[in-house]
């Protein structure tokens, strides 16, 4: 059984630091326009979500029927693979597993493209050997989860270059993008007016900390590609408090300004807490941590009261492999804590270089 971030059904008194969200919480307007939509529920929702994708557009500077929203990032990645019905995708390993889980549905060929340990877990050039002519459709999460890796813009230029050649649909995951410093330089935005077969994934569930809402959106050039996933979602699959929460999130630009003020801080700060314990950090560009430690870290943890992710069931990774999300500085102090007292004298495992 797939495990993922947040089960915290199961246990009481628990700090979550499975769960890489945005750290500052649910801004106030995100809540109040859920309050307000709680009092509105007797209507249905508005199947187009004509007012979310206009305030999306004015955001992204891109027109509306190249938008499309859903019940969150997973919903639109089955919708997309359920219109495209491929018979052969690319997936490199270790990545987000619901690119897998959808694929499985339409019953795809799925080659897995496994990044290298001692290179720790970076897309390399040899990716693009892969990229053939029967490859329909490719994923790529960046910055990836959860290795907090970002793929070189060069090599992402060569990937889109190729794709665009064999008329591969690559569908980039950016919903962790927002966190990143100077996202400009890194996001395939600036790619889509050239290539029609880019799908760019985006949600707002990790930069305003929504995941409970569900909801995420699409952007596609190609508007026959949006319209066939439209088609195999169920119509009412954005609920009217999730598109008044999405309108009411994209004004809170003070809320993102400084929640990565003090993202940088907090991550800056985990990160030389890591050095001084001998633990290298082996990704770091999102809003959380990707490293390996001890085997038994994530029971030692929840002992404690702490709950980690343990990445050993993502395809490509082992036991061993933990992430954990920046939190407030409290948060992160007593995580420290509880490092400290349960990963003993440690010992550094390798360091990309990609840090901090």
């Amino acid at each position: 059984m797939y495990q993922h971030g947040g089960d915290i059904y199961h246990y009481q008194k628990i700090l979550d630091f499975s769960t890489n969200v945005n750290l500052m919480g649910t801004p106030i307007g995100v809540i109040e326009a859920l309050e307000k939509g709680a009092r509105l529920c007797h209507q249905y929702p508005d199947t187009n979500c004509t007012q979310l994708r206009m305030a999306i557009s004015e955001k992204e500077n891109i027109p509306m029927p190249q938008i499309i929203c859903g019940n969150g990032a997973a919903d639109l990645i089955y919708a997309l693979v359920l219109a495209v019905q491929p018979q052969k995708a690319l997936l490199p390993v270790p990545s987000f597993f619901e690119y897998e889980q959808a694929l499985n549905v339409v019953k795809c060929h799925i080659n897995y493209f496994q990044t290298k340990k001692e290179k720790g877990f970076l897309l390399q050039e040899d990716f693009l050997e892969q990229i053939t002519g029967d490859v329909e459709l490719i994923f790529l999460c960046n910055p990836n989860n959860p290795t907090g890796h970002l793929i070189e813009a060069g090599l992402l230029d060569k990937i889109i270059e190729k794709c665009w050649q064999h008329n591969s649909l690559l569908v980039v995951d950016e919903c962790f993008m927002d966190f990143v410093k100077k996202e400009e330089c890194y996001s395939v935005k600036k790619k889509w007016k050239k290539y029609k077969n880019i799908f760019i994934l985006k949600a707002f569930t990790k930069l305003y900390t929504m995941p409970g809402v569900r909801l995420g959106y699409g952007i596609c050039q190609n508007e026959d590609l949006i319209k066939k996933m439209k088609e195999v979602c169920q119509p009412w699959s954005v609920s009217l408090l999730a598109q008044m929460a999405g309108v009411a999130a994209l004004k809170e630009t003070n809320y993102v300004r400084e929640s990565m003020e003090v993202l940088n801080q907090e991550r800056q700060y985990l990160f030389h807490e890591f050095r001084k314990l001998n633990l290298a950090v082996i990704g770091s560009k999102a809003n959380y941590l990707f490293f390996s430690a001890e085997p038994d870290l994530y029971e030692k943890c929840l002992e404690k009261g702490i709950l980690i992710r343990d990445c050993s069931n993502y395809r490509g990774l082992e036991k061993g492999y933990y992430r954990i999300a920046v939190k407030n500085h409290l948060e992160n102090i007593e995580f420290i804590k509880v490092l400290k007292e349960v990963q003993g004298n440690g010992k550094i495992n390798y360091d990309t270089g990609n840090d901090v």
